[in-house]
């Protein structure tokens, strides 16, 4: 008899690895036979077992955060749809019917098995008619003799003529990944895919081979996260507009039908499609004969057409000089003290005019002890891939504008001016390397760049202890401080000459604002160039 097609469901297989919620009784006897708790609290866990222990569950424990970044966009979408959170109802009944299930502390686990019943046969990775958040067309519509290969799947290997990331391989003998590794993958494509060349995929008569940017390539998401996933699915849930119907809000899982390549998109009519359904990457696995191994891929366009990301409710949305809105970016430099307080104030100050993200509006209605995680993905428009971002804060969602508006505004103006002289630290380094060393290209400053990992984490260290002792009076002269030390210690080796010393000495005046011209002549200064301090 020919053997069973593999299988490899994602509400049964143990494929998202979790963080347990720490019982007493591992605390009271350490030296006790732990076997029956460890079979009760797995390493990874399916999505029936993650829905319903959701409220044991501490946090996903994913280590690569663009993975863990579009997996709880997937939940989202699949915890309004199990609540009847996918409908905002009346007027006030969204937010009133969010807070009656938090308060139940777990969601119900009847709620969860009709969802699982009614959805389990397309969370399949490797169905052979409607496979989980895939293609099956392309296994005819692509060359079958020129796949993408696990290598390209895996976003942490190098490719092609890519450069070695996080480890080396050898193409000619590749290290097969475990579905539970090409589920994860699947995901990062799906949301963080490049543009450009890709495989060629006909589809009638269009024949091409290059693809749009995934929705959130290059971007930054934030997410609410409370003390057990059951809190941080809940708090993570964006209000549906009153409009929104469920029958037509879809995820691509839900879709009767698999829509055409080569037609306009399927319209987002709500939060469920527009966090599930904005991939511009077309993809299909290729299980081993046994389905422990994925053994190939393809890797293609899904549309031709480019699907509108604005909107997204976990970005910090600025404006261009064009009056164009973007995503601000991923920067793996940057922390994530720098962004709190457009987090945290409904009209943050910037000349891009951030907008707060829209899911923190009303994440505070589940828990007011809501710590803010930041995932990311440095990377360019196309193949470039710089590094991952993952940070996150104390409970601080409840320092919001809507409950402590002072705190708030104290929270903007700490991070101003820990920027403020964070540039100009940068200035002055900049003048006076120039002065010193005569450099056709000021961006080859080394001392910049010690100057940076100086300051920067000091600057850190600095923001969060004015924030805890709510002592906000000293900030300025605090960041000044750190800055001078900075200064005086990455130029401390050319005072040893004139050039130098003169360089270095003229320069340290960019640290408190630079020269200020007098508007007119004023008796006793003769109109010379003086500066001034910052008190």
């Amino acid at each position: 008899m020919p053997s069973a097609p593999p299988s490899y469901n994602l509400f049964d297989e143990p494929w998202i690895p979790v963080r347990w919620i720490p019982h007493e009784d591992e605390h009271e006897d350490p030296s006790s036979d732990h076997t029956d708790l460890i079979s009760a609290h797995p390493d990874e866990v399916g999505l029936r077992e993650l829905l319903l222990r959701a409220h044991e569950i501490e946090q996903i424990a994913i280590a690569i955060p663009p993975a863990l970044s579009a997996l709880y966009r997937v939940l989202y979408a699949m915890t309004a749809r199990m609540t009847g959170l996918d409908e905002a109802g009346r007027p006030g009944s969204w937010s009133r019917r969010r807070i009656d299930l938090a308060s139940q502390e777990q969601f119900d686990e009847q709620q969860v098995t009709e969802f699982d019943e009614r959805s389990h046969h397309r969370f399949d990775l490797f169905d052979p008619a409607r496979p989980f958040l895939q293609d099956p067309r392309l296994a005819e519509q692509c060359d079958p003799a020129n796949t993408a290969g696990v290598d390209k799947l895996i976003t942490t290997r190098p490719s092609g003529n890519n450069h070695s990331w996080f480890q080396h391989v050898n193409s000619t003998t590749p290290d097969l990944p475990t579905p539970a590794q090409a589920a994860l993958h699947l995901l990062v494509w799906h949301y963080y895919g490049p543009s450009g060349r890709c495989s060629s995929r006909t589809v009638g008569n269009t024949k091409a081979a290059n693809s749009a940017a995934g929705p959130l390539r290059s971007t930054l998401s934030y997410h609410p996260e409370g003390v057990t996933l059951f809190e941080s699915l809940l708090a993570g849930l964006p209000e549906p507009r009153r409009e929104v119907r469920r029958d037509s809000d879809l995820c691509p899982w839900e879709r009767e039908e698999l829509p055409d390549p080569v037609a306009a998109p399927p319209p987002l009519k709500g939060p469920c499609s527009e966090l599930t359904a904005r991939s511009q990457h077309a993809l299909l696995l290729v299980p081993d004969a046994t389905g422990a191994s994925v053994e190939d891929a393809f890797i293609t366009w899904a549309y031709r057409d480019k699907i509108p990301r604005e909107g997204d409710p976990y970005l910090i949305w600025q404006t261009s000089k064009d009056g164009n809105p973007y995503p601000r970016p991923a920067d793996s430099h940057r922390a994530l003290w720098r962004d709190l307080d457009a987090l945290l104030l409904k009209n943050p100050a910037g000349s891009t005019q951030p907008r707060r993200p829209e899911v923190f509006f009303t994440a505070l209605e589940v828990s007011e002890e809501l710590r803010v995680r930041a995932l990311g993905f440095e990377q360019d428009g196309q193949a470039k891939d710089v590094q991952f971002v993952d940070a996150v804060t104390p409970p601080v969602l409840d320092l919001a504008e809507e409950t402590k508006p002072a705190v708030a505004i104290e929270i903007g103006r700490l991070r101003m001016l820990g920027e403020q002289y964070g540039n100009r630290l940068d200035r002055a380094v900049k003048k006076a390397w120039a002065g010193f060393t005569e450099a056709p290209k000021i961006r080859d400053c080394t001392w910049a760049v010690d100057a940076a990992a100086r300051y920067w984490p000091a600057a850190e260290a600095e923001f969060w202890k004015c924030l805890n002792e709510r002592d906000f009076d000293r900030a300025a002269t605090a960041f000044r401080i750190l800055a001078e030390q900075a200064y005086d210690t990455v130029t401390y080796s050319a005072l040893g000459t004139m050039r130098g010393a003169k360089a270095c000495t003229t320069a340290r005046i960019e640290l408190y604002g630079g020269p200020v011209k007098r508007p007119a002549k004023t008796a006793g200064t003769g109109g010379r160039t003086t500066s001034t301090e910052d008190m």
